[in-house]
């Protein structure tokens, strides 16, 4: 028998572990600074909430596809208004110590001062695409978070009842109107933005 085939292949070792020497090169949860966040780079959807950063389930080609149905809605409203329309992942600073990642942000003019390189500071219009896993974090707690940070309207897509719904804000709280299969989602701030949502709810 020859030397090489002598030799055992050793199975390749897996492990369950983190790799605990990257892992503690970053802050510990509740430790991390907005600085910390900003320095990330990485393609995840992650964001950042006092302290404490959330990493966000990749999308779905499904949400994918939603997305960029609406996105060309959007881009033709940007058209009108000279504004600007971004595809997620893209940072929203709502307050400090709080950054969130929308799905779609929205500027009815590119020169808003708000436009930032490595954030926005704030937004004329945002949507979210429910998320499977925690759909309370888009429902309930990013409702109550634009609203805090004064957007003036926030669209929720919700594959899962089949609706849109436009939420305008007035004073502090939102105030919805949902449509369904059928119906032309409208906006109150921007007359000239409607979707289909069959049409957004079905793209492929």
């Amino acid at each position: 028998m020859g030397r090489l085939e002598m030799l055992e292949i050793q199975p390749s070792v897996t492990t369950t572990e983190p790799a605990w020497d990257i892992a503690r090169l970053f802050p510990d949860q509740g430790d991390w600074s907005e600085a910390d966040y900003l320095a990330l780079d990485t393609n995840h959807l992650i964001e950042y909430s006092h302290g404490n950063i959330e990493v966000l389930p990749m999308p779905s080609d499904k949400h994918q596809s939603i997305l960029g149905h609406l996105y060309t809605d959007f881009l033709a409203l940007a058209a009108k208004t000279r504004g600007k329309v971004l595809f997620s992942p893209l940072r929203l600073r709502l307050w400090p110590g709080k950054i969130r990642e929308p799905d779609l942000p929205f500027l009815a003019s590119a020169r808003d001062p708000r436009r930032q390189n490595q954030f926005w500071s704030g937004a004329d219009l945002v949507v979210e695409v429910v998320s499977p896993d925690d759909p309370e974090r888009d429902l309930m707690t990013k409702r109550r978070e634009y609203a805090q940070a004064g957007i003036p309207e926030y669209w929720i897509v919700d594959p899962r009842s089949g609706t849109i719904s436009v939420l305008t804000l007035v004073g502090t709280s939102y105030q919805e109107e949902s449509y369904g299969r059928g119906q032309q989602a409208r906006s109150v701030n921007f007359p000239d933005l409607s979707v289909d949502v069959a049409a957004a709810l079905d793209a492929d």
